[in-house]
């Protein structure tokens, strides 16, 4: 009983905070409550429905109309029974395997809820923090492979040019030392 009367004073608690928030407390015509507003409401439909036929037949009929509104209706009337067994059968080949497949999710349900998945959005700054780490440093790494490759490249033309002219001296050391050795013969 003590649970039901706190009950009640919750409820009415939430509905003047309501009335508060939705007749904007103490205007010009006094506060107003919205429970009066919803019972004239009540009644003007109710005289309105009283006075009309059409509108005691909708009212008659509203559990008809909220059935026929429901998405799942259409489903029940365009399948009977018999074609959702053909469905059923159609697909018997395929069931064992979804059912292990899904016996297996549901073994490893306990590593989905496990600390270390539960963590994981608490880990998402820090592994944005790497990920910019990591695309400095492949940055960085791009530049010093650019800058390896052009002192590879000023090395070999270096090595190239001082290889062309080691061989120039060697020829013209070759062509002086047969000078040398044809004018002795000569004499």
């Amino acid at each position: 009983m003590a649970a039901g009367a706190a009950e009640l004073r919750r409820l009415q608690w939430r509905l003047e905070e309501l009335e508060q928030r939705v007749g904007g407390g103490d205007g010009a015509c006094g506060p107003r409550k919205v429970a009066d507003e919803l019972v004239k409401v009540q009644v003007a439909l109710s005289n309105i429905a009283g006075k009309r036929e059409r509108i005691k037949i909708l009212f008659k009929k509203i559990e008809d109309v909220i059935k026929y509104l429901d998405p799942q209706y259409i489903d029940r009337m365009a399948v009977p029974d018999a074609m959702k067994l053909q469905f059923i059968l159609a697909e018997e080949q395929v069931i064992p395997s979804r059912a292990a497949l899904l016996e297996q999710v549901k073994n490893l349900q306990p590593i989905l809820d496990s600390a270390s998945i539960q963590a994981v959005p608490d880990h998402a700054a820090k592994l944005q923090r790497l990920s910019q780490i990591h695309i400095q440093q492949q940055e960085q790494r791009q530049d010093l492979t650019d800058s390896v490759k052009m002192l590879l490249e000023d090395y070999n033309k270096m090595t190239l040019l001082l290889s062309k002219q080691f061989v120039q001296w060697n020829e013209i050391l070759t062509q002086l030392e047969m000078a040398k050795e044809a004018k002795p013969v000569a004499e």
